[in-house]
């Protein structure tokens, strides 16, 4: 679904991605009034794909689950933990593409 729906995966930097995704953090900031960041915009199919992928490498996927859980640990809202993983998903599916070798767990840091 990434591919078909994300053709310009691997093309693009991780800001790129992320916004055109729709998993990029934007503010509601007006004058002294400080909002709340949320995500918004994008390509709703392939969050969506990418949520439920996010769920399962959660579980099985050592480097997003590591991830997860030290947000997790530091008082951040599961959600927004989960939304941050899906960024790190992204990036990485990025990065893999644009690089055209395969993933090892063991270069992926924070």
């Amino acid at each position: 679904t990434a591919i078909a729906e994300l053709p310009e995966l691997g093309t693009l930097n991780r800001r790129e991605v992320s916004a055109l995704v729709g998993v990029c953090p934007y503010n509601r900031d007006s004058g002294r009034m400080q909002g709340k960041r949320r995500i918004f915009g994008g390509r709703a199919c392939v969050r969506a794909v990418l949520y439920m992928a996010t769920l399962a490498a959660i579980r099985s996927n050592s480097a997003i689950k590591n991830t997860y859980e030290r947000l997790v640990a530091v008082g951040k809202i599961k959600k927004v933990a989960i939304v941050a993983c899906m960024r790190k998903l992204l990036v990485t599916m990025n990065a893999v593409l644009r690089d055209a070798r395969p993933w090892e767990a063991a270069t992926v840091t924070r």
